[in-house]
């Protein structure tokens, strides 16, 4: 797979869809504008779910025509903004607004599914088919989301194949790649081998296989980790470490983008994101959220690996 790592930003979306305080739309539009200019290619920029499942992302129609789609001060290098769509409501919603890459969001367990978004796996899987062949008509890129890989908040630890077999179904519909997420921060190393072998066994390749961890309970870069000895090359992360864990109140929520960056520098692996923009990415949303900078890097100050020394604080 080579030493090139996707870094894939869930923040915009993820990271901000959760808080109880409304987020002005310049702010995101600054936000992300900064994530582009730190070199992130891929940054999941909001959501097409229905205003009043998630108030903080109902100014979705009006965000993505505004994106920065040259990525800062290059006008050459094109940012990717997929947008999370449940439904054909939302499809129609995302096609006027001039999206052209989505994710849809299902899991591995049909009781974390119910709860989420009211309705089976199975019905999930029928309700994305009409959208994924209307964004396939369109060239859209695609991926699929296959939460509580590793562990559900409501029936516990979840057997590896039956997250696979939700993946192989959402590749059967089209997806280009399958994002399998630890969404209560339970997996370990250990898991993530298992979990990689059991897709990779069940025919599914290597490029078309992401991960989402959750630093719940402190193992997330562990796991990318593994996920790289395993072959990975696609890692989701959040700049500023936004996005608590809804099923584990106070706990730490998805992995920072710039911890992730520094574990991939000090590494040896190519990725394109300059951790200096990240930092400061990171800074200016928890500032606007009003909540302090809970990242190990944003704490202890960034190193670059290829001078041996410090990013400022």
């Amino acid at each position: 797979m080579g030493d090139r790592v996707r870094i894939y930003e869930v923040g915009p979306r993820d990271g901000l869809q959760n808080e109880a305080t409304a987020i002005p739309l310049e702010t995101k539009l600054g936000f992300i504008q900064r994530l582009a200019s730190a070199g992130l290619r891929e940054i999941e920029a909001t959501s097409f779910v229905s205003p009043k499942a998630i108030p903080q992302l109902a100014d979705a129609d009006a965000l993505l025509p505004r994106l920065p789609r040259g990525g800062g001060a290059s006008s050459t290098i094109s940012v990717r903004y997929p947008v999370l769509v449940p439904n054909e409501r939302g499809m129609a919603r995302a096609e006027a607004a001039g999206a052209d890459a989505l994710a849809v969001f299902t899991a591995a367990t049909d009781a974390f599914t119910e709860r989420n978004i009211g309705m089976t796996v199975e019905a999930s899987l029928a309700a994305f088919e009409p959208v994924l062949t209307r964004a396939a008509e369109l060239g859209w890129w695609r991926r699929g989301y296959v939460s509580t890989a590793f562990g559900c908040p409501y029936t516990g630890a979840v057997d590896p194949h039956r997250a696979v077999a939700v993946a192989v179904r959402l590749l059967e519909l089209g997806v280009d790649e399958v994002c399998f997420g630890d969404t209560i921060g339970v997996g370990v190393p250990s898991q993530v081998t298992t979990l990689t072998d059991a897709a990779t066994g069940a025919g599914i390749e290597l490029r078309q296989i992401a991960y989402h961890f959750h630093d719940t309970r402190g193992t997330a870069l562990a796991n990318v980790v593994a996920g790289l000895d395993a072959g990975i090359r696609c890692f989701d992360s959040s700049t500023g470490g936004t996005g608590g864990c809804p099923y584990a109140p106070g706990a730490a929520g998805n992995l920072a983008t710039e911890d992730l960056v520094y574990l991939l520098d000090a590494s040896g692996y190519e990725h394109g994101v300059e951790l200096a923009g990240v930092l400061d990415a990171a800074r200016f949303i928890t500032a606007a959220l009003g909540k302090p900078l809970t990242s190990k890097v944003g704490q202890a100050g960034g190193w670059d690996a290829a001078t041996g020394s410090p990013i400022g604080r």
